[in-house]
């Protein structure tokens, strides 16, 4: 008779960021937040007796549906980050897992965040309801049976100067479910910008050039359909509510062959001097240059 390990309300892990994890500007890239998280979930799901040996003997996964995550500090080499997690909340076949993220011997945070997970039957890839056994292994007093969630952004209409970019589903791409890996459609979703940004006059060079870092605030993710390896995807960006030193950036990740939308993103973008990392406006010349890409 197998014993189920005892509920723990969260589960913590380290992680030290390594240098090949970091973007131009130094900080940690954003997708690897994502990764961070979702490692961590994974060792809290084996904590109370559900490791990936465990789902796949009883045909199930889990799939992220959605991710939204708020920045709060960079992260930079060296660093090394604590990731807690717990489970907030079961519904039928979802159910929504918390995170906070701060610095090693500190109370800084880093990052929070939460994604929702449905699960599936790994034969049939349908939603299935989640079984009693798995809801009391993750019990602990703060888990709710399933607290109203706050709606996706709804996008403006797209303006004229939509932008557009093609790229193919690479081996590098696919995790062990056999498809495009949660992160990596944030790491789509940032060559896109980085694109937009240079097709508008406002490449990388010129963005250091000038001290501009151009900062994720928040970012909310949502999956609709996997991509798979060879499938050829679009990605589409354009920019809506432009603030002082903020701006909203809208994406969608489609499939070329079918017209399917796999992911959309709403992303609040934060315009950072460099010297110093704080806000500053938004240069005149930059908004001039993306006229065309701005929603009314």
């Amino acid at each position: 008779m197998m014993t189920r390990p005892n509920p723990v309300p969260y589960l913590e892990r380290p992680f030290r960021v390594r240098h090949y994890e970091c973007d131009a500007y130094g900080h940690v890239n954003h997708a690897n937040y994502l990764r961070y998280m979702q490692e961590t979930a994974f060792d809290a799901s084996a904590a109370v007796g559900y490791d990936v040996a465990r789902y796949e003997a009883i045909g199930r996964q889990w799939l992220v549906r959605e991710t939204d995550i708020t920045y709060l500090r960079p992260l930079v080499y060296g660093d090394t980050v604590i990731v807690k997690t717990w489970v907030a909340d079961f519904r039928r076949v979802r159910s929504r897992r918390d995170y906070a993220l701060r610095l090693a011997g500190s109370d800084e945070p880093v990052a929070t965040a939460s994604t929702e997970w449905v699960l599936l039957d790994s034969a049939t890839l349908r939603p299935v309801t989640i079984p009693p056994e798995m809801v009391a292994a993750f019990h602990h007093p703060g888990v709710t049976a399933g607290e109203r969630r706050e709606p996706f952004p709804k996008a403006p209409p797209p303006p004229p100067g939509i932008f557009r970019a093609r790229r193919r589903v690479e081996w590098r791409d696919i995790d062990p479910a056999q498809h495009v890996n949660n992160a990596n459609y944030l790491a789509y979703i940032e060559e896109g910008n980085v694109g937009v940004a240079a097709a508008y006059g406002w490449p990388l060079s010129r963005l250091l050039a000038e001290g501009i870092g151009i900062v994720a605030r928040r970012y909310r993710i949502e999956y609709r359909e996997p991509a798979v390896m060879g499938d050829e995807l679009e990605v589409t960006t354009f920019i809506s509510d432009v603030r002082r030193a903020t701006a909203v950036r809208h994406y969608a990740v489609t499939r070329l062959a079918d017209g399917a939308l796999l992911a959309r993103a709403h992303v609040l973008w934060v315009f950072v001097d460099l010297a110093t990392g704080r806000p500053r406006r938004i240069p005149a010349a930059f908004l001039s240059a993306f006229a065309a890409n701005v929603a009314e």
